[in-house]
């Protein structure tokens, strides 16, 4: 791969091949955009402004008033004072028709979800109903204000109250706190209540016990709390070893997190029997929620002895995530951790109406409360979207999500794993993602270069390298709202990519070819990222 003497970006595609070349640098409807930056114009701009007046020749001079005005006023040229700034301000200068083409141009070498299928594992990155945020953008709820009196934002409250009860009726858990803004903000809340409720008996626990096979952020979080982390192993299946956790179980464990469904795509058949041995242990079982996709209307996790859940609305429940956009993690708690959820909450009042317990009102109603989360009240777009979801789809259709969702799974399983391996595959079904691994790959490819040569394919890579238990392990989720044809146009580069690893193929190496920037070096870019514009001469002086 060569790359640029800027030494900031790899060449084009056509210059390293040895394509037929333009002279723009354009490759039909694939434009060959700059930087931002390197489209600067330095008397350009997009915005006009009125010219300001001379300056008054003293520092802090004054204008006379208008007739009726209390005094003078200061002269509007002489407003920054030594704040006026000195030197040009260093952002580039477009005029608004190029700042347009630039971010179009850009969006254009995007990958999305209304492009095509993304198998990311574990991430249930699946369409996105319009319907959904035509609701979210319905006035009062997209300009709803956290600061606006209660009385005039009862619709909202209401939504967050019906989105409540309908999460604990498909969990069978017996209250919920609404305000986590994510996933691993969710783990935090439930891992809170967790002392909260060990501190209230006066018991100091000091371990938290996490499976191999459960998500990355579940140990973050838990040393994050405070805790310190221990790891329980799989077995040869995927799933948690029972007799290991077990073996392990103390009056020094405070609570164990496991993932279920877990990162390896499996079910935890033992979470019953998991959970009552933690409860006998007088530990608590923390469930990361964020694979609720696969069980959804099937399984309810209060069933399973779970005391608290997160669960990813922004996965489960539309609104994929992604690009940084808002998230939503509301814990389900069980009956012995409910009372110590944190603040604020929605309540409704003996006449209908709804109002939000805050710290003022906890003492005399939920005095137990850990403190809060948020400073507000959680994501409003996200509880629009979600029930809206929830309510188009009903009992019948969340159900039939879970069981597409997992036959899509299965079926890229056994479409792939006589071509790749499925360390999992005789486990039994698996649940929402298949995972395989780059076992049998010759001449030094490996699962980066099949990741890469898919994005030649059009294909967005699935997630790599994860869990680590599976070496060179690929996850592959194709979610509920995959087609057979979307699912057997991607079985089919997998397929052929899979065959030129197996058979060493060095062009592997090489790929994307087609994408408009060739490969990266990951490693430096991890750690040494450019994060800001630099002229060229400044950039080579700092290296």
């Amino acid at each position: 791969m060569t790359v640029n003497p800027s030494g900031w970006r790899p060449t084009t595609p056509a210059n390293e091949q040895g394509d037929a070349q333009t002279v723009t640098g354009n490759r039909a409807l694939m434009l060959e955009e700059p930087l931002i930056f390197e489209m600067d114009g330095a008397e350009t701009t997009g915005v006009d402004f009125e010219c300001s007046p001379a300056k008054a020749g003293v520092q802090g001079a004054a204008t006379a008033a208008p007739s009726g005005a209390p005094g003078p006023r200061p002269s509007p040229g002489n407003r920054l004072a030594n704040l006026e700034r000195l030197r040009p301000i260093g952002l580039p200068g477009l005029s608004e028709p190029e700042a347009v083409r630039h971010y179009t141009r850009l969006s254009r070498q995007n990958y999305a979800i209304d492009l095509g299928l993304f198998p990311l594992g574990s991430c249930t990155m699946k369409h996105n109903p319009r319907l959904n945020e035509k609701v979210a953008r319905l006035p009062g709820f997209a300009d709803v204000h956290p600061l606006q009196p209660q009385e005039t934002v009862q619709g909202a409250l209401e939504v967050i109250n019906q989105l409540a009860f309908w999460l604990l009726q498909l969990t069978g858990m017996y209250g919920v706190a609404m305000s986590p803004k994510a996933g691993a903000h969710g783990e935090l809340c439930g891992l809170l209540c967790i002392r909260a409720a060990l501190e209230a008996r006066g018991d100091k626990r000091a371990v938290v016990l996490v499976p191999e096979s459960a998500h990355g952020t579940n140990p973050a979080t838990a040393a994050f709390s405070g805790y310190r982390v221990e790891n329980i192993p799989a077995n040869s299946a995927g799933r948690v070893d029972l007799q290991a956790l077990k073996g392990r179980l103390g009056p020094d464990v405070a609570a164990v997190m496991i993932t279920n469904p877990n990162t390896c795509g499996l079910f935890e058949a033992d979470m019953k029997a998991i959970s009552d041995a933690v409860h006998a242990a007088g530990a608590f079982v923390y469930c990361d929620g964020a694979n609720f996709n696969a069980i959804v209307g099937k399984v309810r996790p209060g069933d399973l002895g779970i005391d608290a859940m997160h669960i990813n609305l922004h996965k489960t429940f539309s609104t994929p995530h992604g690009g940084g956009g808002p998230g939503s993690g509301p814990v389900v708690l069980s009956e012995a951790l409910a009372p110590f959820g944190p603040l604020p909450f929605v309540a409704r009042m003996s006449d209908g109406s709804f109002r939000i317990v805050e710290e003022e009102s906890a003492g005399e109603e939920h005095p137990k409360a850990f403190g809060r989360m948020v400073a507000f009240h959680g994501q409003m777009g996200m509880f629009t979207r979600a029930l809206a979801y929830i309510l188009s789809h009903g009992a019948d259709g969340l159900k039939q999500v879970a069981e597409d969702s997992v036959l899509n799974a299965n079926y890229i399983l056994r479409s792939l794993e006589d071509v790749l391996d499925a360390p999992f595959a005789k486990s039994g079904p698996c649940m929402h993602e298949a995972i395989f691994s780059d076992r049998g790959f010759e001449g030094g490819t490996s699962t980066i270069d099949l990741a890469k040569a898919l994005i030649d394919e059009g294909f967005h890579p699935m997630t790599m390298y994860f869990p680590l238990v599976v070496h060179g392990a690929m996850l592959i989720e194709p979610t509920e709202t995959e087609s057979k044809a979307s699912l057997d146009q991607f079985i089919a580069a997998v397929r052929s990519i899979a065959r030129r690893a197996k058979a060493g193929d060095q062009s592997l190496k090489a790929a994307p070819v087609y994408a408009p920037r060739r490969r990266l070096d990951e490693t430096l870019a991890a750690r040494k990222p450019i994060l800001t514009y630099k002229e060229q001469a400044a950039a080579e002086a700092a290296e």
